[in-house]
């Protein structure tokens, strides 16, 4: 069992400015995201000396004497102008946390002001990026719902205040009153309880077993084949592209998902990940949208999942790396670890056997654990999958499994189902069976329901559009404190029941019991 302590080296409370005061970000903050553009100007004005220094001929010579006075001023204007344009940006770059917002103003020449609703903050991250590690500096992001873009950017902040400040947001964000009587007192920061950490080994190894290092393994084996049966060697060029954005696929993955802890505070889920360029997420109770564990063929040998969620304004995962890095609750684990993240996601399983549940719809078959299958009719559209898709409902969440293969189970709140629809091809019509679609907000999962039963699909619209507006009428608040409590420690960790039987379906009308996802067996730190 992990040790209670708060987060080691949390920093001593920062003195925060009265409420409403605009303040502006470290001076250094330009050059810190600018340093790129000025080792650009260093190399086009300074080109010539380093070709001769490289190919041993003397630094100044007759016709470098000629350009020299042109290249001195040419370059000291463009200096000058750039680092007037950084500081200009930094002195009308300010923020400022008022009447439940936080506001940004930017820009010299096009102003411009974002600001984001405090109880409508979705997740803040603190980014690191090499140079700003070098300095000390942080980078803090609000996102709210708005498709993908963050609502607020600050770039940078001294890391210390960057905490401070997504503390006291945070803070602010859930419910929690300042005291009338010393209004100017930093918000402390949330102690935090370690819940697992990512070993390099493992990582490196479900890098190895990924999807794209089996299609490289076997284009070489056709490479060889073909190379000895026609004598001819240009088949082993083919596999230089691919071996190069292979490499530049593990790094990047290597480099986001090394050091990949997580943890529980009051304020949220913690995640810290990151080698080079190091990020904090914070992301609070019950802004999750959807859910999705899903494991290849390879990563069953070792019991390996990994665990994806879509969260109002992170956006789709795939149009970058940043955001497939930032829509991983979890990039590899085994059953324990997938157990101990869906717990602190789902604080009431609605259901009093979550393990046989959850079980059942990562690896179970036909009605293993209440979940409802293709009918047979249906055994020729997905003739390997059918007995495993299907959906089971709790008093919380609904439950979709789906692949024989490549196994996923996809699990929503209730109370996040945003809409509904029901497809049907004429394939589908010709056997009697629908798609049922959930919409949620832009991400990697994508809740489907194929090849149900079309009485079974049309119960569950409207069993599900009725639970969804009951749970809804149940938020009362955005603040989350008005909602649940703050959770202080996670819960016990224990194996899944191997017996996977009893149907279990939650009715509608009941109140969920308020039950924490459970397993049999020692608590994993």
């Amino acid at each position: 069992m992990t040790a209670n302590v708060p987060e080691a080296g949390a920093p001593s409370a920062v003195p925060v400015a009265p409420d409403g005061e605009w303040l502006r970000v470290h001076p250094a903050s330009p050059f810190v995201r600018g340093w790129v553009a000025l080792a650009a100007i260093g190399f086009f004005f300074g080109r010539d000396i380093f070709e001769r220094l490289l190919q041993g001929r003397p630094i100044s010579g007759e016709d470098l004497a000629g350009r020299a006075p042109w290249l001195v001023a040419g370059g000291g204007i463009v200096l000058v102008v750039t680092v007037l344009g950084f500081i200009l940006t930094w002195y009308f770059t300010k923020y400022q946390v008022s009447e439940g917002y936080v506001r940004v103003n930017s820009g010299f020449l096009f102003r411009q002001q974002r600001q984001a609703r405090l109880d409508r903050v979705q997740a803040i991250d603190i980014v690191q990026p090499l140079v700003a590690r070098i300095f000390g500096l942080a980078e803090l992001k609000f996102e709210v719902a708005d498709a993908g873009e963050s609502a607020v950017k600050l770039a940078y902040l001294r890391m210390d205040e960057a905490r401070q400040l997504r503390a006291t947001i945070l803070a602010r964000a859930a419910g929690v009153v300042p005291d009338p009587a010393r209004p100017q007192e930093a918000a402390p920061e949330a102690p935090e309880y370690p819940v697992l950490s990512v070993p390099p080994s493992r990582l490196i190894g479900s890098l190895l077993l990924s999807e794209q290092s089996f299609f490289v393994v076997v284009g070489g084996i056709a490479s060889v084949i073909l190379s000895a049966v026609t004598e001819n060697r240009g088949f082993f060029f083919y596999l230089i592209p691919a071996v190069l954005g292979l490499a530049a696929s593990y790094w990047g993955s290597f480099n986001k998902g090394y050091n990949f802890t997580a943890a529980i505070s009051p304020d949220g889920i913690r995640l810290r990940y990151g080698l080079l360029d190091t990020q904090a997420q914070t992301l609070p109770p019950g802004r999750i949208q959807a859910l999705k564990v899903a494991q290849s063929p390879l990563w069953r040998i070792f019991g390996w999942y990994r665990i994806q969620v879509n969260v109002a304004g992170y956006g789709a995962a795939g149009s970058n790396g940043e955001t497939a890095s930032r829509t991983t609750l979890l990039p590899v684990g085994k059953l324990p670890d997938v157990m101990s993240m869906l717990a602190l996601v789902l604080l009431d399983p609605g259901t009093p056997e979550p393990g046989k549940v959850i079980a059942a719809g990562l690896s179970g078959l036909n009605s293993d654990g209440g979940f409802v299958t293709t009918p047979r009719r249906g055994r020729f559209l997905a003739p390997l999958g059918w007995r495993r898709n299907g959906f089971a409902t709790t008093g919380t969440a609904l439950l979709i499994r789906s692949g024989r293969w490549w196994r996923e189970l996809v699990m929503v709140p209730h109370q996040r189902t945003q809409s509904m629809a029901l497809h049907q091809g004429p394939l589908a019509r010709r056997f009697g069976v629908a798609d049922v679609v959930l919409h949620t907000t832009a991400g990697p999962v994508s809740p489907r329901l194929t090849q149900a039963g079309l009485d079974e699909a049309r119960a569950l619209f409207d069993a599900q559009s009725a639970r969804a507006r009951l749970a809804r009428k149940r938020q009362t608040s955005e603040q989350w404190l008005a909602q649940v409590a703050p959770v202080v420690e996670p819960a016990p960790v224990v194996d899944p029941v191997e017996t996977p039987e009893a149907p279990v379906v939650e009715p509608v009308d009941t109140p969920a019991p308020q039950q924490t996802l459970q397993q049999e067996g020692p608590q994993r730190g």
